[in-house]
């Protein structure tokens, strides 16, 4: 056994429909009922939806037009991030109450690294079962948590038992938990890959595991290695106090549609302005650009370019968009456009180690 070799319990907290479960607790008169948050008016995006509207096939990134016409009577209410930030701060303490080593994914869910904790407490899975206790005595909302040898497990754990539960996959049941997973649930797999996966003969971890490095390399390029890692149990990411910040961008929503690329430029002009802020707050600047175009049915396009100089300021950014505008004929009308920055001055060069086989041999062995 190589002693360098990570041995970590993970703890994946994932705050059940968090946006709208902040709402009903702020305003009683709607526990029970279908809310939406945002997504409100012709031109809306829900940003959360509560499990009574999910129900009924509502779901976040979905127009408000769709989300009521699968839900008469839903309830939109409006975003209230100022909020959802207080309660998040909440959670956050009772994260480090347990470990310094907590890696946010957004207001609403976290790793946390409890192999070494503040309690000194063995069991991961009574620690999950504390926190989310905590969360609920300190803020009245639920949580659910996934607890396994790894952050991807972990996460993908943390949904087995939503909402209100949590799931431990211990070192000895990885495996078979993996095999039996549905290709859809694996994170990461997401609509066009899992098609993509189905059209390979891929339907489960069982599926995906029989296929060789090399076959997998071959269909599914870059990503075909990970693949076969994960399905193995073979996942070496450390959680990271300290997330790198990999894009910066801005959108807007227009009321109208626009045909015009004139009137494109003039938005596009304060979207430029907004991502140079950003940037400028964060102190970085960037190579990659990229045009979001939205067109009227829903239709997303996206135009990108590398540049060989970073750049952060309004005026660079909206010269190369505008390059990136007139690259092609519009397809229709546009309902939204974004700007991305990517390829940051802020990201480490060096590679990431190699991943050993062994590694999952002494994970396997770890005591949860």
């Amino acid at each position: 056994m190589e002693t360098d070799l990570p041995l970590r319990k993970i703890i994946h907290v994932d705050m059940d429909a968090f946006y709208a479960s902040v709402e009903q607790l702020d305003d009683p008169s709607l526990v029970g009922k279908p809310i939406a948050v945002g997504g409100g008016g012709t031109r809306g995006v829900v940003s959360a939806a509560s499990y009574e509207a999910r129900k009924y096939g509502v779901r976040s990134a979905m127009s408000g037009a769709l989300a009521k016409k699968l839900c008469p009577h839903l309830i939109f209410v409006r975003t209230n991030f100022d909020r959802y930030q207080e309660i998040s701060a909440t959670i956050r303490k009772v994260f480090f109450e347990y470990t310094d080593l907590v890696e946010p994914l957004s207001l609403d869910e976290a790793y946390l690294d409890v192999t070494e904790n503040k309690k000194g407490n063995p069991s991961a899975s009574l620690i999950a079962l504390e926190i989310r206790q905590k969360i609920k005595e300190r803020t009245g909302l639920n949580a659910s948590a996934g607890i396994s040898i790894n952050k991807f497990i972990a996460k993908v754990a943390s949904d087995v038992n939503k909402p209100n539960g949590q799931k431990t996959v211990p070192p000895e049941e990885v495996l078979e938990f993996l095999e039996h997973l549905d290709i859809k649930k694996f994170y990461g797999v997401g609509k066009v890959m899992k098609e993509k996966m189905y059209r390979h003969g891929i339907y489960t971890g069982a599926d995906l595991k029989k296929k060789p490095l090399e076959y997998l390399e071959e269909h599914f390029g870059k990503s075909g290695g990970y693949y076969y890692n994960i399905v193995r149990g073979i996942h070496t990411s450390k959680v990271k106090t300290e997330r790198t910040r990999k894009s910066l961008a801005a959108e807007r929503t227009f009321n109208e549609n626009i045909s015009s690329e004139i009137f494109m430029l003039e938005r596009l002009e304060n979207i430029a302005e907004e991502v140079a802020k950003r940037l400028k707050k964060s102190k970085v600047a960037g190579r990659t650009i990229t045009l979001k175009i939205k067109y009227r049915d829903f239709t997303l396009q996206t135009r990108s370019k590398t540049l060989p100089l970073y750049i952060a300021s309004k005026e660079l950014i909206l010269e190369n968009v505008k390059d990136l505008l007139y690259q092609d004929e519009m397809k229709d009308s546009v309902r939204l456009l974004g700007i991305s920055m990517s390829n940051l001055n802020n990201e480490n060069p060096k590679k990431k180690a190699a991943i050993s086989e062994k590694t999952i041999d002494v994970q396997l062995k770890l005591d949860f």
